[in-house]
């Protein structure tokens, strides 16, 4: 690895640490009902927001009343998404003329968005209009990731309080996670992204001059009915345009990652200069990263909370380290044929040359793009600076297997926490069974229902993964998706139901997924994977808040040490292994083979 790459690592990781806890102090008073410093400006906006809605904000619910209104929400909001792009060009805001989004893709991209995968089977830019994209897309990005922090907050209360029945109220943690903490977070940064050049705007889509005019294959049809291709002539460029800032901002905040233009944030429209990249990069992992800080000061012992942070950044590191070597590796096919893909340390710029650069963005270079594939798929945000497509076989490997290990490597808003923590009860329960005593968290007892919620939810999106690429490959409709042959077609299936399943969001570019069958069996794997997940995580909550604490014994594993770190870091591992490596073995490992000469 070269000294540059250490050096933006080394820097983006001390300043993602440092503001973890900060953050993470204020948000534990955000769900603990404490006063903070935003309470005079949106104090009156909440209370407001309760009135309107006929929210009692002092009444709490038990897991059931909790699951249920998370449902009807996430319900609600998938509606309105659906009906919004299927009316979309009768309405207002679309100055580009788009046409109504089909069945099957408004379903898709409605699920996708309810659900906070944000998978997207359709070009932005040429498939939505402006209002679409903000009232549809953006509120979503808002409201699904307050539900997965609520999920996390009430699955916090449920280790925390001891004899309870109550779990808190959904309806004020939603409201209090969207004004006070994902609304000013969005706001402040959208600001600093228009001053780097992103857009925001809602004027129509520009037209500009070629300074080179060239000619393209236009299809058209014969004398003889036949399609031919005729040269025309191209003088002007269409530029996309629209409101991008304030949409780029919620989407790496709350993990969305659904992406104004196809291209996503690669784009220079969404993603201009390497200080956007670098603040983009920042916002998909500081809220879960903060999370822990904000689970250890909830259930008050902070050294928890820096354990799990602690097993998450060394997963982390784990995985972005051979990411950048096998992309500053270059590609062994190239170097046999003479050329020169050393990558150099002669500068610290991150535009140094050298490596794979297929599908990277010069201005952000080999390190901050493969950080990003990284931190994009350790989170469940699915955004992307460059297309992971084209990766090196083991590079690829990466983020598709950080989707796979479900997404709790810092993971996405809340969702990441919760279900980190359902490892952390599987670790608990083997440590208890090595050494023949009842295995304690928290001080309350971990027992079989416990277990199998959290079996339920670490195994479901596994399951989901591997049915949907098995159906895929089976059926022609499945087959007919990939655009290349072989292992790396299958890489690609694999990789869009890993991340569908694990609500990541993002894909293998090389995937033709806006079709019936992939937009059915993609929107029904992230039902599956998200909501499985959530209503297993409020179980284990209402299961253990009506517990009583059992004071620390002998035999009680402590759970804040470096032994139960290094516990919990070789579960996920171990899980993640006996689960993919068949899979895997089949698509990016085979092609690795096939690349070197040796398959």
């Amino acid at each position: 690895m070269t000294s540059n790459a250490i050096l933006q690592i080394g820097f983006y990781l001390l300043v993602l640490l440092l503001a973890a806890k900060p953050l993470g102090t204020y948000m534990a008073r955000v769900y603990q009902g404490q006063s903070v410093w935003l309470d005079s400006a949106l104090g009156p906006v909440e209370r407001l927001i309760y009135r309107l809605c006929g929210v009692q904000k002092d009444r709490e619910m038990n897991w059931k009343l909790y699951a249920l209104a998370m449902i009807l929400f996430n319900a609600a909001g998938f509606l309105a998404v659906y009906v919004l792009q299927r009316v979309q060009g009768w309405l207002p805001l679309n100055p580009a003329h788009l046409a109504n989004v089909s069945p099957d893709s408004s379903f898709n991209t409605a699920v996708s968005f309810a659900t906070n995968t944000n998978w997207q089977g359709y070009s932005g830019e040429a498939t939505m209009s402006y209002l679409t994209q903000m009232l549809a897309l953006a509120v979503q990005n808002f409201l699904s990731a307050a539900v997965g922090m609520a999920v996390l907050a009430a699955l916090i209360r449920g280790l925390a309080r001891h004899t309870g029945q109550t779990i808190g109220n959904f309806w004020v943690d939603v409201t209090r996670t969207t004004l006070y903490i994902l609304l000013p977070l969005s706001l402040v940064l959208a600001v600093v992204l228009v001053s780097q050049g992103v857009v925001q705007t809602f004027h129509g889509y520009a037209r500009a001059k070629l300074v080179q005019p060239t000619t393209y294959d236009h299809p058209v049809t014969n004398a003889q009915g036949k399609t031919v291709m005729q040269k025309t002539p191209l003088t002007r460029q269409t530029i996309a345009l629209g409101p991008v800032a304030s949409q780029e901002a919620i989407k790496q905040w709350g993990t969305n990652g659904g992406g104004f233009f196809n291209t996503n944030s690669a784009h220079p429209f969404e993603n201009p200069t390497p200080l956007s990249n670098f603040l983009e990069m920042l916002a998909i992992l500081l809220i879960p990263a903060a999370l822990c800080h904000t689970f250890g000061k909830m259930i008050g012992d902070t050294r928890q909370g820096w354990a799990v942070l602690a097993a998450m950044a060394i997963l982390f590191l784990l995985f972005l380290i051979p990411c950048v070597l096998c992309e500053q590796g270059g590609n062994p096919a190239l170097t046999r044929l003479g050329v020169d893909q050393t990558a150099s340390d002669a500068a610290l710029l991150s535009t140094t040359p050298g490596g794979n650069m297929e599908g990277k963005e010069v201005r952000f270079g080999i390190t901050d793009s493969a950080l990003w594939a990284t931190a994009t798929t350790a989170a469940s945000n699915g955004s992307v600076n460059s297309m992971h497509d084209s990766y090196t076989p083991l590079g690829g490997m990466v983020p598709m297997v950080l989707m796979q290990l479900g997404e709790v490597v810092f993971g996405g808003v809340g969702s990441g926490l919760y279900g980190m923590l359902m490892f952390v009860i599987v670790a608990v329960f083997l440590a208890g069974l090595m050494v023949g005593r009842t295995p304690e968290y928290l001080g309350k007892k971990v027992e079989a229902y416990e277990m199998k919620m959290a079996s339920i939810g670490i195994l479901v999106p596994c399951a989901g993964v591997l049915l949907g690429t098995a159906m895929a490959v089976l059926l022609p409709a499945g087959r007919a998706g990939p655009l290349n042959p072989g292992p790396h077609g299958f890489s690609e299936i694999l990789y869009a139901y890993s991340s569908a399943s694990n609500n990541n969001g993002s894909a293998f570019a090389g995937l033709n997924a806006n079709t019936p069958f992939y937009n059915l069996s993609l929107g029904i794997m992230m039902l599956l994977g998200r909501y499985w997940v959530k209503i297993a995580a409020l179980a284990i909550a209402g299961s253990m808040v009506v517990k009583k604490a059992v004071p620390a014994g002998g035999g009680t594993l402590p759970t804040h040490t470096p032994l139960f770190v290094l516990l919990l870091v070789t579960v996920v591992l171990i899980v993640g292994a006996l689960t993919f490596i068949p899979a895997l073995a089949l698509g990016p490992i085979a092609e690795h083979l096939m690349m070197i000469g040796a398959g």
